[in-house]
C-alpha cells in the first residue's frame, strides 16, 4: 500500500511540475507577444456624425466615403443625424462607450497576437459607428479597415434589444467587440472549402475557436465560444456523452442538411431530440465539441498554427485521437 501512495504522490508531483512548465512557457510567450506592442488610434465615426452639420458634412463625406452611398443627398444625412431614434442611440452608446480605453487596449492586444503569428498583419485603421442595431453586420474587418457598430455592444438587456431573441441578445456586451473581431479575423486566415458532411462544420468552427485561443487568450473560454460559464461548465461535464451521441448516430459523416441547425448555428439549445437533454443544453454544442477536436489534433501532433489553419478536415480528424472528458 506504501509503495502505491508514493507512486500517485509521484504522479501528482510531475503532473504538478508539467503545469508549472506550461504556465511559465504561456508567460513567456505572451510577454514577447506584448512587446510588439502597436498602437491604434481609434476613429470615432459615431462621434463625429452625432456632431455633423451642413458645414461640416462635405469634409466628413470626404475623410470617410465608404461610410457614406453616394445615391443620397446631403438632406438624407443631415435628417437621420436629426432623427429621434439616431440621436437617442448616440445617447446610449457614449453612455457606454464614451471611454474606449478598455476595448482600445483588447483591440491593441488582439493586434500583437495577429503580428506574431501573422508577420504580414498590419493593424487598419479602426472605425466606429451605429448602424440601426443591425446586429448581423456588427463588426466588418478588411485589409485596411475595420468598422465596428457600437450599438450593437449596449449589454444584452438593453430596450434597444427587446424586440430580440435572448439566445441572439445574449452577446450583445461591450466585453464581447474585440471576440466578435477575432472570429472575423479567423474567417479570413482559414481555409477549409468542404463543408459537406457534419465533421466538416464541426472542424471549421473548431478552427475558429482554436483561433481565438492564441489570439485573445486574455479572454476566458466561455467568451470565446460565447456562453455563460454555466453554459461551458454543462459542455464540460456532457463532452463524453455528447460525443458517444454523435459517434452512435453516426452524425459525423452524415450529409443531412438539418444538423448544422441542430448543433452548429446560433440557437437557444441544442437539439438531441431528448427533452431532459435539450432544455439544459446550451446551442452551438457542435462548435464546442469540434473546438476540443482541434485542441486534441495540436497536443498530438507537430503542427504549428498557421499550418493547422489550412489542414483538411480527413487530416485533422484520421490524425486525432479525441478522448472526451469524462
Amino acid at each position: 500500500m506504501m509503495f502505491k501512495f508514493n507512486a500517485k504522490i509521484k504522479i501528482v508531483v510531475v503532473l504538478f511540475l508539467i503545469f508549472l512548465s506550461a504556465c511559465k512557457h504561456e508567460d513567456k510567450l505572451e510577454t514577447e507577444i506584448a512587446k510588439i506592442n502597436i498602437g491604434i488610434e481609434v476613429e470615432r465615426f459615431d462621434q463625429f456624425f452625432a456632431n455633423v452639420n451642413a458645414q461640416k458634412l462635405p469634409k466628413l463625406k470626404q475623410a470617410y466615403p465608404f461610410m457614406f452611398s453616394g445615391k443620397l443627398k446631403d438632406s438624407f444625412w443631415l435628417a437621420k443625424k436629426n432623427d429621434t431614434l439616431q440621436q437617442e442611440l448616440f445617447t446610449e452608446v457614449n453612455k457606454t462607450f464614451g471611454s474606449f480605453s478598455e476595448t482600445k487596449t483588447d483591440i491593441e492586444s488582439l493586434f500583437n497576437h495577429l503580428k506574431y503569428y501573422f508577420p504580414e498583419f498590419y493593424p487598419p485603421r479602426v472605425i466606429t459607428t451605429t448602424n440601426d442595431v443591425d446586429y448581423r453586420n456588427k463588426v466588418i474587418v478588411t485589409d485596411t479597415i475595420a468598422v465596428l457598430s457600437l450599438d450593437t455592444y449596449l449589454g444584452s438587456e438593453h430596450e434597444f434589444y427587446g424586440g430580440i431573441q435572448k439566445f441572439i441578445r445574449a452577446n450583445f456586451n461591450k466585453e464581447q467587440l474585440v471576440v466578435d473581431m477575432a472570429e472575423k479575423y479567423a474567417q479570413k486566415y482559414i481555409y477549409h472549402p468542404q463543408h459537406r458532411t457534419f465533421l466538416d462544420e464541426m472542424i471549421y468552427f473548431g478552427k475558429i475557436l482554436y483561433f481565438k485561443d492564441k489570439v485573445i487568450p486574455f479572454k476566458s473560454e466561455a467568451q470565446r465560444i460565447g456562453y455563460t460559464q454555466e453554459q461551458l461548465n454543462w459542455a464540460i461535464a456532457n463532452e463524453s456523452y455528447i460525443w458517444r451521441y454523435f459517434v452512435e448516430k453516426e452524425l459525423l459523416f452524415s450529409t443531412d442538411s438539418k444538423l448544422p441547425g441542430r448543433f452548429i448555428v446560433d440557437a437557444p439549445f441544442s437539439k438531441f431530440y431528448l427533452e431532459e437533454i435539450d432544455s439544459n443544453s446550451p446551442g452551438r454544442i457542435g462548435q464546442y465539441i469540434g473546438w476540443q477536436i482541434v485542441r486534441a489534433y495540436m497536443e498530438q501532433n507537430d503542427v504549428t498554427f498557421r499550418e493547422m489553419l489550412i489542414k483538411t478536415t480527413e487530416e485533422i480528424y484520421n490524425n486525432t485521437k479525441f478522448k472526451p472528458r469524462r
